[in-house]
């Protein structure tokens, strides 16, 4: 048997494969002779990996995209199967990207070989029947939320808490200073709305008109906004230019629908670490940015539209009452909060859930009783949102462009939320080094069966 330990590796979103790059290189510092294959993307194989095929370009949501790779996840899947069986793999490391990664991980088991999710999917949120395969298929859950570890716990689920990598990557990030300097001699002075439009050609597709008439909108009542455009990918930033100039083209002498920009609205890639770090706040296609937005102190409305077909799907399916994590983490402390004001009892009722739970912490996040979710969040909803958010299949710019005006307008109320976001990281931002204890987690847990000849 080889001396070098091998682990193979498959992350399919750009996220993910951010993420499995700081695990690879947490791996590397403990065990620099460590080799790492697998799927992935650019970053993975920047950190040190070896890539059999670069699944970023593969990223999908919703079945009818997914249907039609088809025949290219099986392709790729047949590869893995395939170098399971030619090499001594010490461990499957999953990121994320659940449709593709549970057969990834059942073709890993029927060689032998340990199974570690690292960022798990949140089955808690949305399909809550897969913690059956979960107990199966996966060894180890490397959770990156505090509540996740007794969640799947208790769903019989091997779970370990380690803190999310995001907090510590966006420690690490180097923010191009000299960049920053320039942008804001540009500016003169405007309050910067940043606009992060995903990290998926479809979530552009879906969501770019309606963040362009919520920036008209904005424009209304603060005409000196400048609004800039993040792109994750040169190809991203062409498809927005191009929209852009298509709707420039097309300006009616006197148009009814404020769809049509009347502002230069620059198109930045690769700079949304500077592009959040100058915003006065933010309007986001909902994602991991969240977090990040988070750590860097940005009041932002969360905002996702989703064809009328999923939107009314989701509705069966959720049950989180937020869909953005940073909604999440401040429910699950406010919930903590009252657990803790409130008299010991065996049963508990937490405002917010329409059942009892013995669980406080739970029912206010997650409802397995919660029934059919409803179309748009209530009164009550809204006010635990730190980042509103709308997950909707119909426009909505108008009400995400009041969060905005407000913010734009009433510095006390900029403020007032930037120090709620700030008492929230500090409550949750609880594990410095994450990535050191997710590396520490795989190796020691996959040692045993190194020793044992079974990969």
């Amino acid at each position: 048997m080889s001396s070098t330990r091998l682990l193979f590796f498959s992350a399919g979103e750009p996220s993910g494969d951010v993420h499995a790059a700081g695990l690879i290189a947490a791996l590397k510092r403990r065990e620099p002779g460590v080799e790492i294959t697998g799927f992935g993307g650019p970053k993975m194989e920047a950190a040190g990996a070896r890539l059999l095929s670069d699944m970023t370009r593969l990223a999908v949501m919703w079945f009818g995209r997914a249907a039609g790779n088809y025949f290219r996840f099986k392709r790729l899947l047949r590869e893995a199967e395939r170098f399971f069986s030619e090499n001594s793999v010490e461990a499957v490391v999953l990121v994320d990207y659940p449709g593709f990664n549970w057969h990834i991980a059942r073709a890993a088991k029927k060689h032998g070989i340990p199974v570690f999710y690292f960022m798990p999917p949140q089955v808690w949120a949305w399909a809550q029947w897969r913690t059956k395969k979960m107990r199966a298929l996966v060894d180890l859950t490397l959770c990156p939320l505090d509540f996740e570890e007794s969640w799947f716990s208790r769903h019989g689920i091997n779970a370990k808490f380690i803190g999310h990598p995001f907090f510590e990557e966006n420690r690490k990030k180097a923010v191009d200073q000299a960049f920053l300097e320039s942008f804001f001699n540009k500016m003169t002075g405007k309050p910067i709305l940043t606009l992060l439009p995903g990290s998926r050609m479809q979530e552009i597709a879906k969501n770019l008109d309606d963040m362009l008439r919520c920036v008209a909108r904005v424009r209304e009542r603060v005409p000196c906004v400048q609004p800039v455009f993040a792109a994750f990918s040169d190809e991203h930033a062409e498809r927005i230019a191009e929209r852009i100039a298509e709707l420039t083209t097309e300006r009616p002498v006197d148009p009814v629908d404020p769809l049509y920009p009347e502002v230069s609205i620059p198109v930045y890639v690769d700079r949304t670490a500077e592009l959040i770090r100058a915003a006065d706040c933010c309007l986001a296609v909902s994602g991991s940015v969240s977090l990040e937005l988070l750590a860097c102190n940005k009041p932002t409305v969360i905002y996702y539209r989703v064809g009328a077909i999923p939107f009314f799907i989701q509705r069966f399916f959720r049950r989180a009452r937020y869909i953005t994590l940073v909604n999440l983490l401040a429910a699950d402390r406010a919930a903590r909060a009252k657990k803790t004001a409130a008299a010991p009892s065996a049963t508990a009722v937490v405002p917010g859930t329409f059942c009892e739970k013995e669980n406080p912490d739970d029912g206010f996040l997650f409802d397995d009783a919660l029934g059919i979710i409803p179309a748009h969040p209530t009164p009550q909803d809204q006010d635990g949102m730190l980042f509103p958010e709308f997950l909707t299949a119909d426009d909505k710019s108008r009400q995400a462009a009041d969060h905005l005006i407000e913010w734009l307008t009433k510095p006390e109320s900029l403020a007032q939320r930037k120090r709620e976001l700030a008492a929230l990281l500090e409550a949750v931002d609880t594990v410095p080094h994450s990535l050191d204890v997710a590396a520490e987690s795989i190796l020691s847990l996959a040692a045993p069966f190194r020793q044992e000849g079974q990969c």
